[in-house]
């Protein structure tokens, strides 16, 4: 790959970028959708790219007509295969960097602080996560292979395609080769299109309910702003500085600054899993490998924790912004998204479509109840704002997560964003390609566990989550608002 294309594809995804805001000032219905001009553009990409247009010029190559063009744009779209490859390589590259800034230039909270925040979150997820290997497991034993003889590990497709998502789906390539189906790879990246694509539209489609029933806070159809700032213009009168100026630019440039800071945290993490890597390939890699396959944006974001900390510590000018890093994090995360959506593969479900029908089904049904029952009933406040971020991990790995939460709440005014993060902490080491996500198949095809006994685990897991959630967890905030009201009728 050369540097000429390299450069030539973050060029357009400027351009692409800059497309999107047109639409969002011009287009009303993006505007009542609350579209972010991210999706916008990434919508533009996809159409563009070669599952769309270059089928089109495929079949227009076929017939004859506009032969040279057409079979050039038919592999690799508009942008040509060496710019889908580099763009296809950004989101798992940029979501480091934006779990890398999640506390810097942030006051770090307490662990009982941590605690309560992320508390209800991870009861949730883990719920949401063991119960898609619950239902998965049960379809695979129960339907899928009485009925259409598929591998039992068929069960394990939701979690893997959802939660893990592509990287996870290919990085799991050799697991499925060696277990004697191959195509199990091409039906869990079909998944992970199917839900990164449903998280996006469905989470749209709640927020636009969301607003109209009052369940956000954030945002509300009460109070949707003027025309511009609908169109996401910010009128003159209400503008405010982004970012601060905590050194002079004639010694380096505030910008470079907090990005060497992100980039030392992204360092930190990588150095950590290595050094997990390490552990395990001298301790059980020869049993089972897992630390392989967990991705390295939980790791950063430990990075960006320990980097705070000596900040917290050492720094007495105050010389780090936290809106710098949020400047930066919004960029990586609208170029990510952009990346994201334009390499969506639609070919990637071919055979065992009723298999695949029946799981994405399923699945989705699954996070759409969790996220309509469970959510409101686990969190304690904020649920809408803090559930759909899950909602969108949940069918769309962590960045669709991110992406919703920054549509219902833009200015981060609700602790979403925190309680999030602080719960990926525990959370992405064993779901979402960590541990659970690659153990699962060579436990379900172990003669020691096998699919019954995988099926259990995940059952006792997803219990005891619950049972966090709306029985440990509520019953303490019950307690702590009872103890806050005796206290105030004291001092009363």
């Amino acid at each position: 790959m050369s540097p000429d294309t390299i450069g030539l594809a973050l060029l357009l995804l400027g351009a692409l970028l800059l497309v999107s805001k047109l639409v969002r000032v011009k287009w009303r219905l993006t505007q009542k959708l609350y579209l972010p001009g991210s999706i916008i553009g990434g919508g533009i990409a996809l159409l563009l790219g070669p599952d769309v247009l270059g089928r089109l010029m495929g079949l227009l190559a076929d017939r004859g007509i506009a032969v040279e063009f057409a079979e050039r744009t038919a592999e690799g779209g508009l942008f040509g295969v060496d710019v889908m490859s580099v763009w296809s390589a950004l989101p798992g590259l940029l979501i480091s960097v934006v779990f890398a800034g999640l506390f810097l230039g942030k006051r770090l909270p307490r662990m009982r602080e941590a605690v309560d925040l992320a508390g209800p979150n991870l009861a949730f997820g883990v719920t949401v996560a063991s119960g898609q290997y619950v239902i998965g497991t049960l379809l695979a034993l129960l339907v899928l292979v009485p009925f259409f003889n598929v591998p039992v590990i068929s069960g394990a497709l939701i979690e893997i395609g959802f939660l893990g998502g592509h990287g996870t789906a290919a990085g799991l390539g050799t697991t499925f080769e060696q277990v004697g189906w191959g195509e199990g790879q091409d039906l869990a990246l079909g998944m992970a299109t199917v839900g990164l694509l449903c998280g996006v539209i469905l989470g749209i489609v709640l927020i636009n309910w969301g607003v109209r029933r009052g369940k956000t806070v954030a945002i509300s159809a009460q109070n949707k702003g003027s025309d511009r700032e609908q169109a996401g213009l910010i009128e003159r009168e209400n503008r405010v500085p982004g970012a601060m100026m905590t050194v002079h630019p004639s010694s380096m440039d505030p910008l470079t600054l907090h990005f060497g800071l992100v980039g030392l945290a992204i360092i930190i993490g990588q150095a950590l899993l290595w050094a997990l890597q390490g552990l395990e390939h001298l301790l059980w890699a020869e049993a089972i490998e897992v630390m392989a396959y967990v991705p390295l944006f939980p790791l950063a974001m430990i990075g960006g924790i320990i980097v705070q900390m000596f900040i917290d510590r050492f720094d007495r000018n105050g010389i780090v912004d936290g809106q710098t890093v949020e400047r930066i994090q919004g960029l990586s995360l609208d170029v990510l998204i952009v990346a994201a959506m334009a390499t969506l593969s639609v070919r990637a479900i071919a055979d065992n479509f009723a298999t695949f029908a029946i799981l994405a089904l399923s699945g989705i049904l699954w996070c759409l109840f969790a996220f309509l029952f469970l959510a409101p009933r686990i969190m304690p406040d904020f649920w809408f704002e803090r559930g759909i971020g899950e909602f969108g991990q949940s069918m769309g790995v962590t960045a669709t997560g991110m992406v919703l939460m920054r549509v219902v709440d833009p200015q981060v005014r609700t602790p979403a964003y925190p309680a999030f993060g602080y719960k990926q902490l525990v959370f992405e080491p064993f779901f979402g390609g960590g541990l659970v996500t690659a153990a699962a198949i060579p436990l379900m095809m172990s003669p020691l566990v096998g699919p019954w006994g995988f099926l259990a685990i995940m059952a006792v897991t997803m219990t005891m989550a619950l049972l966090l959630g709306l029985v440990v967890l509520r019953g303490r905030r019950r307690k702590e608002r009872t103890a806050g009201h005796k206290r105030r009728e004291v001092l009363g």
